[in-house]
C-alpha cells in the first residue's frame, strides 16, 4: 500500500503497527539474552551478561530508538490536535515522525538480520516481526529519496523552524527568554571562548545568575524558583536547550552541577545542609562541581579510591579525582569517597562529602587549609567543551568537617545512591545539551545551504543536500520531543530508564547532525572561525560525559531491560 494514498491517520496506523512487530523482536531477543545470563537461581549474573555486550548495546540502542519513534508518533498526534494541517495533507511533524520511525526501524531491521543467531533469531522470526510486509510496505513508502529530498525543501522556507515546540505558556516564556539570552549575550562571546581557552565571563554569569538559572532545580522554600510540590526538569531541558544554542562549554552547562548538587542533596542532605547549601547554589552566589571520576577507574563507582580516614571532628581524604569540570570557579566540591578501605564492598563503602575551597580562575588550583591539607589541580587540555575547564584534582589530607558528610553520620556508606540520584537530572539534562547544540548546527547549516553557489546553484538546490537537511531536521525534532517527553515523565516521578536511552541516543545524533552541518559547509566547516566546528567538536564529548555510552548502554539500559523482559512463552502476548 502506498504511502501517497493514504490519509495522514492511516501512515501513522501503518507506523504503530509496524513499531508493534518489530517491538516483538526485540521483547524476544531480550528474553534469550535473559535466559543466557541466568545463574541457576534464576539471578542475573553480570559476568554472563557481559559476554553479549555487542548484542546488550545493539538491543539497548533498538529499544532507545524505537521508544524514540514512539513519542515522534505521540508529538505528530499532539501537533495535529493543536491545530496543525488539513484533514489531507500531512503536517511538518507528522513527516518528521514518519521519516524517523521508518529509519529507526530499518536501523533495527539490519542489526537483527545482520546477526539473527546472537539475538537469538531464526528466519522464521524474522518473516513474522522486523521482515513482516506491514514494516517493509511501510519504509519502502517513506524512504524514497524523491520524498525525503521533497521534505528537505520545505525545510528551506521554515527559516530553521523545526516544528512546533507544544509547550505551556510559563515553558515558552523560559524558552524565549532564555534564547534571548543566548543570542544576545552568550553568542557574542562564544567564539572568544573557544578559540583563547578562557573562563566563563563574568556577562554570562551574571545574566544567568540575575534570571535565577542557578536555582532552577531548587525547590522555593530553600530560594530556588522550583514548585515545592513538584520537580519542574522540563522548565530546566528548555532552558538548557536554549543556552546550549549560544555556547556548549560557556552557557548550556552552567546549570548541570547546581542540578546534580541539589539533587543529591534533596535525596540524602539533612535539613541543616539543605538549609544551608541550597539557597547558596539558588542564588548563584556560590557555584559547585562534582568530583566522582577517578584516573583509573572512570566510571567504575564500585572501585573508587580516593581515601576518607576519620578524624577528629572530620575526615582526611587523600587520592586522586579527574575531570572535575569547573572546579577552579567552585567555591564547594561534591565529592564522592571511599569511608571504608574494605574494597569488597563496593559501592557501598563510599560516601559524598561537600568541600569548601576559594574559586580560582584559570587553569591551576593550589589551595592549602590552615592544617595543613592541600589541594592542587590542573586543567586537562580538551580540543572542545571549553569555558568550563575540566581538572585532575590531587588531595593530600584535605580536611572535611563531619558536618560535611552528606547525610550526616547517617549517610555514611549511601554516597553511591546519593550519586544516583544526581546524576538521574543530569543525563536528562545533557540530552537537552545536544538538543541546543544540534539545533544551533541545523540553523548554520540551512543559511549556507541557502548562500553557497556550487556550479551555478545554491547547494540546498540539490537533492543531496535537500537529503541531508530534511534528515537533521527530523532527527533534531524527534530528540527534542523525546527529551520533553521524557521531562514530563520525571516530573511524574517516573522516566529514569527512558532518561538513560534519551541521552544515549540524543548524544549520538549531535555528533552526526554537527558532522552533517560542518560537512554542508565544505571547507569553511573546517576552518575554526566558523561556529560549526566548535558545534562539532563540543557535540563529540556529549556521549562522554554524565555516563559514557558504553557504560549506559550495557550497565543501565540493557540491564534493565534483561532483567524486566518477559519469559519467551509470554513475548508478544
Amino acid at each position: 500500500m502506498s504511502a501517497s494514498i493514504q490519509n495522514p491517520a492511516e501512515q501513522l496506523q501503518q507506523a504503530a503497527l509496524a513499531l508493534a512487530a518489530v517491538q516483538k523482536a526485540l521483547d524476544y531477543s531480550l528474553a534469550d539474552l535473559k535466559e543466557r545470563s541466568q545463574k541457576a537461581d534464576g539471578r542475573i549474573s553480570a559476568a554472563l551478561l557481559d559476554q553479549h555486550q555487542l548484542v546488550s548495546y545493539d538491543l539497548a540502542l533498538s529499544c532507545a530508538e524505537v521508544t524514540g519513534a514512539r513519542f515522534g508518533l505521540d508529538y505528530a498526534k499532539r501537533a495535529r490536535a493543536a491545530g496543525g494541517g488539513s484533514a489531507g495533507e500531512l503536517t511538518l511533524e507528522e513527516r518528521f515522525a514518519l521519516l524517523f520511525t521508518a529509519e529507526a526501524l530499518q536501523a533495527v531491521r539490519n542489526r537483527l538480520s545482520a546477526r539473527q543467531a546472537d539475538f537469538g533469531l531464526n528466519d522464521q522470526w524474522l518473516s513474522a516481526t522486523v521482515d513482516h510486509a506491514t514494516v517493509r510496505q511501510f519504509c519502502m513508502a517513506q524512504l524514497p529519496a524523491e520524498r525525503v529530498a521533497e521534505l528537505g525543501q520545505l525545510m528551506r522556507a521554515q527559516d530553521g523552524v523545526t516544528g512546533a515546540y507544544l509547550l505551556d505558556d510559563h515553558h515558552e516564556m523560559m524558552r524565549e527568554t532564555f534564547r534571548r539570552v543566548a543570542e544576545e549575550v552568550v553568542m557574542p562571546l562564544a567564539e572568544e571562548v573557544h578559540r583563547h581557552d578562557l573562563d566563563i565571563p563574568d556577562a554570562i554569569l551574571e545574566q544567568v545568575k540575575e534570571l535565577g538559572c542557578f536555582g532552577i532545580s531548587i525547590p522555593e522554600r530553600f530560594g530556588g524558583i522550583q514548585s515545592d510540590e513538584q520537580e519542574d526538569n522540563l522548565g530546566m531541558i528548555v532552558v538548557t536547550e536554549e543556552l546550549t544554542r549560544g555556547s556548549l562549554g560557556a552557557a548550556g552547562s552552567l546549570i548541570t552541577r547546581p542540578e546534580i548538587l541539589s539533587k543529591a542533596l534533596l535525596k540524602g542532605g539533612t535539613e541543616e545542609q539543605k538549609n544551608k547549601w541550597l539557597p547558596q547554589l539558588a542564588s548563584g552566589d556560590l557555584l559547585c562541581a562534582v568530583a566522582v571520576t577517578e584516573p583509573n577507574y572512570g566510571s567504575d563507582v564500585a572501585n573508587m579510591r580516593l581515601k576518607a580516614t576519620k578524624t577528629e571532628g572530620g575526615w582526611l581524604l587523600n587520592g586522586a579525582k579527574t575531570w572535575c569540570t569547573f572546579g577552579g570557579k567552585a567555591g564547594v566540591l561534591l565529592i564522592l569517597a571511599r569511608t571504608n578501605p574494605d574494597i569488597s564492598l563496593g559501592h557501598r563503602g563510599l560516601s559524598m562529602f561537600l568541600l569548601e575551597k576559594p574559586s580560582t580562575p584559570g587553569h591551576t588550583i593550589d589551595f592549602t587549609q590552615e592544617g595543613g591539607g592541600k589541594l592542587t589541580g590542573k586543567a586537562i587540555s580538551t580540543i572542545g567543551y571549553r569555558g568550563m575547564h575540566s581538572f585532575d584534582l590531587f588531595f593530600d589530607n584535605v580536611f572535611v568537617p563531619d558536618e560535611n558528610m552528606l547525610g550526616g553520620p547517617k549517610g555514611e556508606g549511601k554516597g553511591f545512591y546519593f550519586t544516583m540520584a544526581g546524576f538521574a537530572g543530569g543525563r536528562i539534562q545533557t540530552a537537552a545539551r545536544a538538543v541546543g547544540i544540534m539545533q544551533a548546527a541545523y540553523e548554520k547549516a540551512l543559511s549556507y545551504a541557502q548562500e553557497r553557489i556550487v556550479f551555478g546553484y545554491p547547494i540546498g538546490d540539490y537533492q543531496l543536500t535537500q537529503v541531508k537537511l530534511a534528515r537533521m531536521a527530523t532527527y533534531l525534532a524527534i530528540g527534542r520531543q523525546f527529551t520533553y517527553s521524557v521531562g514530563r515523565l520525571m516530573d511524574k516521578g517516573e522516566g529514569d530508564m527512558e532518561a538513560s536511552m534519551v541521552k544515549f541516543f540524543t548524544c549520538k545524533t549531535a555528533e552526526w547532525v554537527t558532522r552533517e552541518a560542518l560537512q554542508i559547509h565544505g571547507g569553511m566547516g573546517y576552518a575554526e572561525e566558523t561556529p560549526v566546528s566548535r558545534y562539532f567538536i563540543d557535540a563529540r564529548v556529549l556521549s562522554i560525559f554524565e555516563g559514557a555510552e558504553e557504560t549506559l548502554a550495557l550497565k543501565v539500559i540493557a540491564r534493565s531491560l534483561v532483567d524486566n523482559a518477559k519469559a519467551k512463552a509470554e513475548v508478544g502476548g
